[in-house]
C-alpha cells in the first residue's frame, strides 16, 4: 500500500489547526469564545491559527452583533472539509501501513 504523503496537507500540521478544522468540520458553526474555551488557548494563539486556516480557504468567516455585542463565527468551506477528510485519510492510510509492519 503507497502511503499518500502528497495529501498531509501542511496546514493542519499544527496540532491546533487539526483541533479548529475538527471542530468546524464536526459543527456548521462555532463562534470565537467558545473555541477559544474548548480549546484553552489565548486569543492571540486563535486569532493566527484562524487567520491562517482563512488564507487557505478553509474556513469562512462571518462577523455580525448580537445587540450590541459583536459576534464573530467560523465555518469551514467545502474546499476545508475535503482537505481535512484528505488529510486524515492519508494519516489512517499511514497508521495502518505501520501496523502491517
Amino acid at each position: 500500500m503507497k502511503i499518500p504523503f502528497d495529501k498531509l496537507d501542511k496546514a493542519f500540521e499544527n496540532r491546533l489547526r487539526l483541533q479548529i478544522m475538527s471542530v468546524l468540520v464536526a459543527n456548521e458553526r462555532y463562534d470565537f469564545n467558545s473555541l477559544k474555551d474548548l480549546l484553552d488557548i489565548t486569543d492571540g494563539n486563535l486569532a493566527s491559527h484562524l487567520k491562517g486556516l482563512e488564507k487557505e480557504e478553509y474556513i469562512t468567516v462571518n462577523k455580525s452583533f448580537l445587540g450590541r455585542k459583536p459576534n464573530t463565527t467560523y465555518q469551514a468551506t467545502e474546499k476545508g472539509r475535503k482537505a481535512f477528510m484528505e488529510h486524515l485519510d492519508a494519516l489512517e492510510k499511514l497508521i495502518k501501513q505501520q501496523k502491517m509492519k
